[in-house]
Order: structure tokens, then C-alpha cells, then sequence
């Protein structure tokens, strides 16, 4: 049984979401602030470490950066919990070592599935220590990089900063796919056009996503375009650039495997939610990924274009207007000009 410290100064929570963790059949170690949750750390030596950032005493970012100095708990995986969603606040966490990053409220399923991901990665990592001496070679030479958050202030410290305004076409489909970019600020979507001229949206991209790969073995082409769905800010470094820093740290190469392979994997469900379900759940389920992509909190207005909510959907925007239309009526959203608004969270998940 793997064991997890949990971190949350908010007595409610802390509880309740070490119930849901003891049901999911894991021992739970809790801790009501930053400082015990030190001591605990070191005297325990969990297997994950489940942190909120705004404690007394000592913060969340003070409680990582404590364990990371200290070489019996540098590398367990730990997972933030905060209200904070600037990006700059996650780069904070991210920059100091932390695995991953969920904003409050969060899903059950979304915590669940955040710290098996971290648990299975570190066991492969583990194994990989083991059988290769890894610990050796996943630091690059030159550039030192050890991890995909590494990675990622690579790409917003030396990549080439380029802002889109909405609308903004960044790459066209053919074109030679020179650059990968990571999304600094801002919402981009992949798109293509079928054989009837209709734009179909691949994929919705956010802040701290990578955009633009391809082949590193072939020049292949960009095979969609991408475009600002908002002013956007994007920093690109060459393939030839990134393929080298692969070459050199095994340890991102699997970070950015899993990190690709997940984002098939939601990929897949996109299109089976397009070939499969009913109108109306295509519908709510788009307005949902939309709502989920902006960072948009349930009573937040979404502002889109019925073209793109169509597009991610796969239906025609005459359908989607006229759906939107009943749940209007069925008061699950409100509609004012351009902007959506989601009014029963919880009806739109059960629409069939």
C-alpha cells in the first residue's frame, strides 16, 4: 500500500480528502500546516506528498524547497493544491521541483488519477535508475537539464518569444515544421479542413502546453494549422534544438513520451465523443472542455465562437445553435451575445 502525506491547513478538506484517499485504498499521513509537514516528511518517507501553497507557519513553495535540500526527500513526487492559476505561480512551483499542479476545487477523479500518474512515473524512473545507472546520464553535458519543467524554463528562457493576437493563424498545414513552441499565455487550437471545406478543431492547447511536434526523424510538414483562439504568447526553440536536448536527457524523453501518449489518449476520446454521442451530449461536453481549457469557474462567462464550439464538436453550427438554444431553456446555460455562461454545472455533465 503506497503511502501519501497530505499537507492542508483547511480542516474540512484535509479530511475529506483523506477519506476519499483511504477509500482509494492508500494509507494517508495528514498534516494541518507547512511546518509539521516537514518533520513528517522526513520521519515518514512517503511515497507522495500532496501539498496545499497557502498555509500559516510555512508556505507550501517553503515546504518543497525545504525537502528538496534534503537527499532522503528530493525525490519524492509532490503535487500542489492551490486556488492560485497565473501562470506565473505555477511556474513558481514548477521552477522549485514540484511534479504537478491542481487548482482548487478539483475533481476527484483529476487528484486520483494526477498522483497515480506521479506513483507509476516514479517507479519507472526507479527501474530505470536501477537497470541503467541512470542517475549519470539524464544531465545533459551542456545545457543540465533533468526534467520536463526543466524543459519547459529552457523553452521560456532561451526560446524566441512570439505574440498572436485572436485569430492570429501561428502555422499553416505544409508548411516545414522547423519549430516547437510552448504556450506561455493565451489558447490555441489545431485545426484542419475536410473535404468539403468544413474547419475541424483538433485540439485545444493552454498555457504551459507544447505545440508544433512532428516527426524528428523525417522533415515532415506541419500536418494542421494552428491558430490564436485569444491573445497569446508562445516561445519556440528549433526541432533541431529540442532533438538534441532528447538525445542527451533519457529522463525528459520519458517525461515528454507520457506527456504525448496522454494527450492521444485524450485525443481518442474527442473522436469517439464525435462519431458516438448524441448531439446534445456532443454540445455540452464541448462547452465543458472549452470552460475546462480557459481555466473558466462554472459562473464564468465563456466567449467563443459558435464556429469553433461547432468545429470541436463535429456537428454543423446550425445544430449547435439550436441546441444551445434548449439548454438555454432547460436553464443549464445563458446565452448573451457571443458569451455562454454555465449555470447547472452538474446537468450539463449527466446532458445524454
Amino acid at each position: 500500500m503506497k503511502t501519501i502525506l497530505l499537507i492542508e491547513d483547511d480542516t474540512a478538506l484535509r479530511e475529506n480528502t483523506a477519506e476519499l484517499l483511504e477509500l482509494s485504498d492508500y494509507k494517508v499521513i495528514t498534516s494541518p500546516n507547512g511546518k509539521v509537514g516537514i518533520v513528517k516528511a522526513k520521519e515518514e518517507k512517503p511515497d507522495i506528498i500532496v501539498c496545499d501553497i497557502m498555509m500559516p507557519e510555512v508556505d507550501g513553495y517553503g515546504v518543497l524547497e525545504a525537502l528538496s535540500y534534503d537527499t532522503t526527500t528530493n525525490h519524492i513526487p509532490f503535487i500542489f493544491l492551490s486556488a492560485k492559476t497565473e501562470h506565473k505561480e505555477i511556474r513558481k512551483g514548477m521552477d522549485l521541483g514540484a511534479d504537478d499542479y491542481l487548482t482548487k476545487p478539483f475533481e476527484e477523479e483529476e487528484l486520483l488519477s494526477a498522483i497515480e500518474s506521479r506513483l507509476a512515473k516514479a517507479a519507472l524512473l526507479s527501474k530505470v535508475v536501477n537497470d541503467q545507472q541512470f542517475s549519470t546520464l539524464a544531465v545533459s553535458e551542456d545545457n543540465g537539464l533533468r526534467n520536463l519543467h526543466e524543459l519547459k524554463n529552457f523553452f521560456d528562457d532561451h526560446g524566441e518569444i512570439s505574440e498572436f493576437k485572436k485569430g492570429e493563424v501561428i502555422y499553416e498545414e505544409g508548411e516545414h515544421s522547423n519549430n516547437i513552441y510552448l504556450i506561455l499565455k493565451g489558447v490555441v487550437k489545431s485545426h484542419k479542413m475536410d473535404e468539403n471545406g468544413k474547419e475541424l478543431i483538433t485540439t485545444l492547447y493552454k498555457t504551459d502546453d507544447f505545440l508544433g511536434f512532428t516527426s524528428f526523424i523525417d522533415n515532415t510538414p506541419y500536418l494542421e494549422s494552428a491558430t490564436a483562439v485569444e491573445d497569446s504568447e508562445l516561445a519556440g526553440i528549433s526541432k533541431n534544438n529540442l532533438k538534441e536536448i532528447l538525445e542527451k536527457s533519457k529522463n525528459i524523453s520519458l517525461e515528454l513520451m507520457e506527456l504525448l501518449t496522454d494527450n492521444l489518449s485524450e485525443i481518442k476520446e474527442q473522436l469517439l465523443q464525435m462519431a458516438y454521442s448524441s448531439v446534445r451530449k456532443k454540445t455540452a461536453q464541448t462547452i465543458l472542455q472549452f470552460a475546462d481549457v480557459l481555466n473558466k469557474k462554472s459562473q464564468d462567462s465563456i466567449k467563443i465562437s459558435r464556429n469553433d464550439l461547432a468545429s470541436v464538436a463535429g456537428i454543423a453550427t446550425e445544430s449547435l445553435i439550436r441546441t444551445l438554444s434548449s439548454f438555454k431553456k432547460d436553464g443549464l446555460i445563458e446565452i448573451e451575445g457571443r458569451n455562454i455562461k454555465i449555470l447547472d454545472l452538474s446537468g450539463l455533465q449527466l446532458v445524454e
